[in-house]
């Protein structure tokens, strides 16, 4: 697996236009599964023609965004979720109207909450009310440091107020029980899937599709199977420029270049290649077979919005407090 999977910071030398030319470098800032995804993205980029070095940082979504606010220069932030972008917005790192800057709310790819269990799917999950049986153990990394974590939470209370009709004693025992099957909460997405695969614990690996995706077609499905539940939790995977850094560096004509690219049909079809559902439906048509129908619900529609859920759900003694009995 850590051949497969590399965990040092990873720095490429890209191609950029004369007028770029200065810096000669910027910094990424992403989150943890993405080492694959940006250094093929960092190899098509150069492959474009022109030249600049783009550093990979690599860890949680929201240990990033802490990182940053305690002065990790990163130029470019490509975060898994929303709130981690806001918090850089009120550390004065990110202007307020960032998700106005690109595309698709700034989001050039996207992904969900889905399973991956061993060969043969021996404890029978299929879809999230059978993760909560008695002696199935669960791997997902932990919501207080990971947005994939968060991810799942979202996804898994998502399901259950359908279940369950809104009744919210019900969906907080499921709940509960979901956490008290996870047997250790590792801090990010990548770690956790180095538990599941390489330590050998639990049943079933919570993560998002990509990376289930990115494991069975690795390590081959005659050891793994990707499942995909009912219903998940829409897991955009926005981008930004860290305005503070750029602005200090005069890097921001290097940093914008590198995000457009995100967005255009090769670095759609980057994405995909690396298991990621891309934004263009162009680029989508073609790796159709790739990715199963799945229904998804978002933000806004499950929980009122992401504001909601920082104050309701996760905030200090908020609705995940509530059920995380394994902190």
């Amino acid at each position: 697996m850590n051949k497969l999977f590399v965990t040092a910071t990873a720095a490429l030398t890209l191609s950029v236009a004369p007028a770029l030319a200065q810096p000669a470098d910027i910094l990424n800032a992403s989150y943890d599964i993405a080492r694959e995804l940006f250094e093929a993205e960092n190899a098509a980029y150069a492959a474009t023609g022109a030249t600049v070095t783009v550093n990979q940082s690599h860890a949680g979504s929201s240990a990033q965004a802490r990182s940053i606010l305690e002065g990790l220069q990163a130029d470019v932030v490509t975060f898994n979720q929303v709130t981690d972008i806001q918090k850089l917005v009120e550390g004065g790192f990110v202007s307020e109207d960032w998700a106005s800057e690109f595309p698709n709310n700034a989001s050039p790819f996207y992904s969900f909450p889905s399973f991956l269990v061993r060969a043969g799917n021996p404890k029978g999950i299929e879809d999230w009310g059978d993760l909560v049986e008695d002696g199935v153990q669960i791997i997902f990394p932990n919501p207080k440091t990971s947005g994939n974590g968060r991810y799942t939470y979202l996804a898994a209370r998502a399901w259950a107020t359908e279940e369950y009709a809104g009744d919210e004693a019900q969906i907080e025992e499921f709940l509960t029980k979901l956490f008290a099957n996870v047997p250790v909460f590792e801090t990010g997405g990548r770690a956790a899937t180095t538990a599941f695969t390489e330590r050998q614990l639990g049943d079933v690996l919570i993560t998002f599709e990509a990376e289930a995706l990115a494991v069975a077609s690795k390590l081959g499905t005659d050891n793994y199977q990707p499942v995909t539940p009912s219903v998940s939790f829409l897991s955009e995977f926005p981008v930004a420029i860290v305005d503070k850094v750029v602005d200090a560096r005069g890097s921001r004509d290097v940093a914008k270049a590198y995000l457009d690219f995100l967005f255009t049909p090769e670095g759609q079809d980057v994405a995909a290649a690396n298991f990621h559902r891309p934004s263009d439906q162009a680029v989508a048509a073609n790796y159709a077979e790739q990715f199963p129908d799945i229904r998804l619900v978002t933000a806004e529609e499950a929980y009122g919005g992401w504001d909601a859920i920082a104050a309701e759900h996760f905030a200090e003694g908020g609705l995940l407090d509530k059920v995380f009995v394994n902190q």
